[in-house]
């Protein structure tokens, strides 16, 4: 007996998989995550600065980035202790210092924020924000920044 090729009888049951729901399934997840991912980064916009030589790293478990727009709000960026991302979350001028005291109280050893502004804002509110984060705790303040791109890359 051949498989798939026989006669077929009047009352045998076809088990053909119907893929056509996963399909449908899977396309509208698609659609789904194809329109919120970029809403859950829209919270922060920035136009970082340019730098000639910064370090390339990949962001640590347990660093507190604070983030300031091109309209001067701020924004925390926490990467938990589990690993989990909480994405920028837009923090008031009022809540600001009670955050990151609360953030860095039980810091022992790295009291260190990352602080990543659009190159168009005032330095003023960037003076601000690490006034906030020294009165806070906060040691050490480390600038992200993007690496310059020439308009002619060298050629070796």
């Amino acid at each position: 007996m051949a498989i798939g090729g026989g006669k077929r009888t009047e009352g045998a049951v076809a088990a053909n998989i119907n893929v056509t729901p996963m399909i449908d399934v899977m396309l509208v997840l698609l659609i789904i995550f194809m329109i919120v991912t970029p809403a859950i980064t829209a919270g922060f916009q920035a136009s970082i600065p340019r730098a000639k030589n910064p370090d390339a790293r990949e962001e640590g478990e347990g660093e507190i980035r604070l983030g300031i727009d091109k309209d001067g709000k701020f924004y925390l960026d926490i990467t938990g202790a589990s690993g989990k991302y909480t994405g920028p979350r837009s923090v008031s001028d009022a809540d600001l210092p009670t955050q990151l005291t609360a953030l860095y109280a039980n810091r022992t050893v790295d009291k260190i924020l990352y602080l990543r502004a659009d190159e168009g804002i005032e330095y003023s509110r960037v003076q601000q924000a690490l006034e906030i984060a020294r009165k806070a705790g906060v040691r050490v303040v480390g600038a992200i920044a993007e690496q310059e791109r020439s308009a002619h890359p060298e050629r070796h």
